[in-house]
């Protein structure tokens, strides 16, 4: 048992460290000069991006029903994908926004008001997520499944919140881009 207790701290020196590095990145992309590859096939991310996130948000909620019916191994499929998806989204994310400058959004009033009040909440959960998905994930992977329900009853909800803003952020500045 101990043995499987140190690997789980040799995991979380990791994960936390994934964490910092990813956060760092995200702000670095932000500052740094893009290499401009506007009107490339690369201009469809944005879209493949959502679309990414929608279903991740369907996934997630899939393995939510499934393991409220103690369906474990139909919940495993779901969550795993959804780890997969949102690897495959932040790849897809950081090429984006290494290759185009950000969109700004033409709204005004009120909608300007809730959009930017979402984009900052996705934006800050988005930032801890990264690291609580993996977490709860190792804690799955080492059948640690105690801690990681106690961890995933905070995930899960700010997973969900992020992938289901990330699609409306996308819907509401699409007509800008």
């Amino acid at each position: 048992m101990e043995e499987k207790e140190e690997k789980m701290k040799d995991y979380s020196k990791l994960i936390y460290g994934v964490g910092i590095v990813l956060a760092i990145a995200v702000a670095v992309i932000y500052v740094t000069p893009k290499m401009d590859m506007s009107g490339t096939w690369m201009d469809v991310l944005p879209a493949v991006n959502a679309t990414i996130n929608a279903c991740v948000s369907v996934l997630l909620i899939m393995g939510l029903v499934f393991i409220k019916m103690k369906n474990m191994a139909a919940h495993r499929i779901c969550m795993t994908s959804s780890v997969l998806l949102s690897a495959l989204f932040l790849i897809s994310y950081v090429a984006y926004h290494i290759t185009h400058e950000s969109t700004v959004f033409g709204g005004e009033g009120t909608i300007r008001t809730i959009y930017l009040f979402i984009l900052l909440s996705h934006i800050l959960f988005a930032m801890v997520i990264a690291p609580l998905v993996l977490i709860t994930f190792a804690r799955a992977i080492g059948q640690q499944f105690e801690k990681h329900k106690k961890i995933a009853r905070i995930t899960y909800p700010l997973w969900l919140y992020v992938s289901i803003s990330g699609v409306v952020v996308y819907l509401m500045i699409s007509p800008y881009y």
